[in-house]
């Protein structure tokens, strides 16, 4: 619950009460478990980094081109996006970054730390076997990938245009393949 109010709201838009509300409990249970507002935001932090990871090890364990990886890296954020309509958590808490406390920061930063780091290894095998046209860059198409999709996701919801990220994914996957 409090990923889903993180993902639609930010940190800063919900409260121990609006969990307790959605779940029926006493927001003084919330309280037992996670004392502050910032043990709840690195828990929940913490385990979306943790999930994600597991599904970028799972589309690399069943995806064997460059491209392929991409393309489910992509659908990754579009169906947060199209069918949750929700935005990247760690997206959502690095804008408010200067409000949130420094064990969330740590998260958002291993969570960013890590794509860029899956996203360079991917890019740099598509070099190696020659199915990708990224020249010899492979980290800064990784910043440049990861940035595109999270921004992506910002512009096609304030649009309310959802067609907005299929058109930034694909544009990304052309110039980078041949």
């Amino acid at each position: 619950v409090a990923q889903g109010f993180i993902q639609t709201r930010g940190y800063n838009g919900f409260s121990y009460r609006d969990i307790a509300a959605a779940i029926g409990i006493k927001s003084a249970s919330i309280h037992y478990h996670f004392p502050t507002k910032g043990d709840l935001g690195r828990s929940v932090a913490a385990r979306y980094c943790d999930r994600f990871g597991q599904a970028l090890r799972v589309l690399a364990e069943s995806e064997q081109s460059a491209r392929a990886r991409l393309e489910g890296y992509a659908a990754l954020f579009r169906d947060t996006l199209v069918e949750r309509d929700r935005l990247c958590m760690c997206g959502m808490l690095a804008g408010e970054v200067e409000t949130i406390p420094a064990a969330v920061k740590t998260e958002v930063a291993r969570f960013f730390d890590e794509q860029q780091g899956w996203l360079s290894d991917v890019l740099q095998a598509g070099i190696d076997q020659g199915e990708s046209d990224a020249g010899q860059d492979a980290q800064a198409w990784a910043t440049t990938f990861l940035a595109a999709l999270e921004g992506a996701m910002l512009v096609s919801r304030g649009l309310g245009d959802y067609g907005h990220f299929d058109v930034v994914s694909e544009k990304l996957l052309e110039t980078l393949f041949l």
